[in-house]
């Protein structure tokens, strides 16, 4: 067994190795003769420990997400099948099998519509349908949404948290820049050469997202994911729509009966300093407001949230229990901690952010939530479109017809 454990400790630490020399500077030609004399198969756990060490150690998250092409490039084909007693891809509406599902969709997208597009000399290229190609390609960001809001909450629940991180900001990249070349195609910007490499590497960056998702995120999850947790993702998947139709719903049969059902709460009363009301008022009224709200506690962990009718960001029952700092992209959690921090010190009381998205002119509030003594409780996050509000005019009194 100690020999096993050294093992594994030695290639954990080559795999770091590899990494950090990719950091420095070395191509990814120089590394590969070592990664290869040093051992044959690699596990996706392994991956996952090296990057959440070097994490651990130090290294920006958005460093190790600079790497995240090269080193899967370099770990491409090597890494081991994990033998599962039952192959959940193949079971109709597992999120497993969505997963799969929606990753072939988008290679088909990327082979069949951009590619050979590119393939053409750039004055040949067909502006508007390659715009219409790379529309198409956009609705990866539904694909990513389920992955960052329904996935990763588990992973980090089972303290797998470099994964996570580093692919979240790479969705984001992904994101960014299929939004940036259909801004240029619109603005007439010139078709050349460079311009179809960029795209090249962008369809690149895609897939090589499709084999860490296939062969290092779902080996892990389907590790370590209960039966009760896949179906609380395939049961809250809807919300955020799929990119392949005919999604089958999966009632897989129970594996165990709970003794005790979390998602229902207990009735009774709430005793308040201003009156008392059953928990179901309380519940319903939170979610009757015209507005989200989502509360932070004291030791930064996601308590609750309300469920109105429409939602302007997405919330789902995994968030519960989150650190708020996991809950948000890696370009702009620093923001939500400093606001934190700020909150926790005593220097604000709040802050405001107001971001236009489609039609919704959107507000976003943060306000710190204080005992009578003054002592820090937690982060109330309200958010509302305001664009109705922005429309009113004149007058409407109560005795108004």
């Amino acid at each position: 067994m100690s020999e096993q454990i050294n093992n594994r400790e030695y290639r954990q630490k080559v795999i770091k190795d590899i990494i950090s020399q990719l950091h420095q500077g070395k191509s990814v030609e120089e590394v590969k003769k070592q990664f290869e004399e040093a051992f044959k198969n690699v596990s996706a756990t392994e991956i996952s420990e090296a990057e959440q060490a070097l994490i651990a150690e130090g290294l920006p998250v958005t460093e190790v997400q600079r790497l995240c092409d090269v080193h899967a490039a370099v770990f491409k084909g090597t890494i081991e099948e994990i033998h599962q007693p039952e192959d959940k891809s193949r079971i109709p509406g597992h999120p497993a099998n969505i997963l799969k599902r929606e990753n072939r969709r988008i290679e088909e997208i990327i082979d069949t519509k951009i590619t050979p597009l590119l393939e053409k000399k750039p004055q040949e290229i067909e502006r508007q349908e390659l715009i219409s190609a790379l529309e198409e390609l956009m609705q990866v960001d539904i694909h990513y949404l389920k992955k960052e809001n329904l996935i990763f909450p588990y992973m980090e629940k089972y303290e797998i948290t470099g994964p996570p991180k580093v692919m979240w900001g790479v969705d984001d990249e992904i994101r960014e820049e299929i939004k940036e070349v259909i801004s240029l195609l619109d603005n007439n910007a010139e078709i050349t050469d460079e311009f179809v490499f960029r795209v090249s590497q962008l369809t690149e960056r895609v897939k090589e997202m499709i084999f860490k998702e296939e062969n290092i995120m779902l080996p892990m999850l389907m590790e370590t994911l209960t039966q009760d947790e896949w179906k609380k993702i395939a049961d809250e998947s809807g919300q955020f729509g799929y990119l392949v139709e005919d999604v089958p719903k999966w009632e897989p049969k129970p594996e165990k009966i709970e003794q005790v059902e979390h998602e229902k709460r207990e009735s009774g009363v709430i005793t308040m300093p201003t009156g008392v009301l059953k928990s179901e008022e309380v519940i319903h009224m939170l979610n009757t407001l015209p507005l989200d709200i989502t509360f932070v506690d004291k030791n930064d962990t996601v308590k609750y949230f309300s469920q109105g009718k429409e939602r302007i960001f997405h919330r789902t029952k995994a968030v519960i229990g989150r650190n708020v700092a996991n809950c948000h992209p890696p370009a702009s959690v620093h923001v939500v901690q400093k606001i934190v921090e700020d909150f926790k010190s005593g220097a604000k009381d709040h802050e405001d952010f107001w971001i236009k998205m489609g039609d919704k002119y959107v507000l976003i509030r943060y306000f710190a939530v204080r005992s009578d003594t003054g002592e820090y409780l937690g982060t109330l996050e309200v958010t509302q479109d305001i664009k109705p509000l922005q429309e009113i005019t004149g007058e409407k009194r109560l005795l108004s017809d």
